[in-house]
């Protein structure tokens, strides 16, 4: 699928090949700063498959993957804060170096919460990855994203893993829905 995708409630706000640079340059910056050490990287799905992926990828270094799934939205479109495992770690993490790997973050309650949980489990250090950050909906304002793509408006995105109602999570690029309500 190209860029050209057509769909008069997208937008292209990023890039197949601007989003294969900042993921390249982010790849870069773990690399030098876990070299030597015991690198798990935990996806977080289903959004974050494809920038896992594509990270992984970059990084010059010996690691290993896990992923979650987690809820905290149930029948809702706005997070509780409450975080169900849907799907735990197959392996521990005590003694390593854990990266947690998100899409986008917003709320940054989900987050918050999976970093309590898992701090608790005797990680070295304990760092979050996102390909997007969406500051202005912040409710835990202490979250330390130390590692982000891109910031965005306050806008609802697709496609390179974000989906609505689990479609569009195949684009190359990331696109604004103009209607949500629409998508």
């Amino acid at each position: 699928m190209s860029t050209e995708f057509t769909n008069p409630n997208l937008k292209v706000l990023y890039s197949p090949a601007e989003i294969a640079q900042r993921v390249k340059e982010l790849g870069t910056q773990i690399t030098a700063e876990y070299a030597g050490k015991d690198l798990v990287m935990i996806g977080i799905l289903k959004g974050s498959c494809i920038f896992l992926a594509d990270l992984i990828r970059e990084i010059d270094l010996k690691l290993t993957i896990d992923f979650m799934a987690v809820s905290s939205y149930k029948d809702d479109t706005v997070s509780s804060g409450d975080v169900e495992i849907l799907k735990d770690l197959t392996n521990p993490i005590r003694g390593k170096d854990v990266i947690i790997c998100e899409d986008i973050v917003d709320t940054g309650l989900t987050l918050f919460r999976l970093t309590e949980m898992l701090g608790s489990r005797g990680a070295n250090s304990l760092k979050i990855a996102t390909l997007l950050d969406k500051p202005e909906p912040r409710i835990k304002k202490d979250l330390k994203i130390d590692y982000c793509g891109f910031q965005i408006p306050n806008k609802f995105v697709v496609g390179y893993g974000l989906d609505a109602a689990n479609r569009y999570r195949n684009l190359p690029f990331i696109g604004v829905v103009k209607n949500p309500a629409e998508a």
